[in-house]
């Protein structure tokens, strides 16, 4: 008799741990499409961003590339927990909305991406001459948003995206390497692997 009742208490504690999911981090909740980031913006929002916008406003980047370390630009911004991470990985949907993050961004930059039978390729676009003028001086903010951008793609399950963007990259950084600089490029490189 007794035994029946440790098993029931053990059922009845199992199915009350289950009925009792934790909230999900404000990061999962954004990026599910129902979480407001500090601004009060969802990801909606963000992803109707003109190229205008995304120029001027400067504290969307960590929501939309998160990582685990704080931002110096914005001290607003989530972490990525190592729970988030595995629950990004392992859900279609946010990887879906990974790369809508990813897509509004390449335009900004002049890029296009191209994918084919799983070969990911992100190349210059026809509006590169054009975007090239607003990020691809000396020193400029945009160079570490970009760092983030690959760190964040590469630890969020998008590695071959994190590739081809970068050789992408190389190939910009032959013909502006003084522009970009070797520092920069260093954290490039160094970005989708230290993850």
């Amino acid at each position: 008799m007794g035994d029946r009742a440790t098993d029931h208490e053990e059922l009845t504690t199992k199915t009350q741990k289950q009925k009792t999911k934790l909230p999900e981090s404000r990061l999962l909740e954004f990026y599910r499409g129902h979480g407001r980031d500090h601004r009060g913006r969802l990801l909606s929002h963000i992803l109707g961003f003109g190229l205008d916008e995304l120029e001027f406003h400067h504290d969307y980047i960590q929501w939309l590339f998160p990582l685990p370390e704080p931002s110096g630009a914005n001290a607003s911004a989530p972490l990525l927990s190592q729970e988030d991470i595995t629950i990004f990985t392992s859900d279609a949907a946010l990887q879906q909305a990974v790369l809508r993050s990813f897509r509004l961004m390449l335009p900004f930059y002049g890029l296009d991406l191209f994918v084919r039978s799983g070969d990911v390729h992100v190349k210059r676009g026809g509006n590169f001459d054009e975007r090239r003028v607003v990020w691809l001086t000396r020193g400029n903010h945009n160079f570490l948003r970009i760092s983030r951008m690959l760190r964040s793609i590469a630890l969020l399950g998008h590695q071959r995206y994190a590739s081809a963007f970068l050789e992408c990259l190389e190939d910009i950084y032959e013909e502006d390497a003084l522009t970009i600089g070797d520092v920069t490029m260093g954290y490039w490189r160094r970005a989708t692997t230290n993850t």
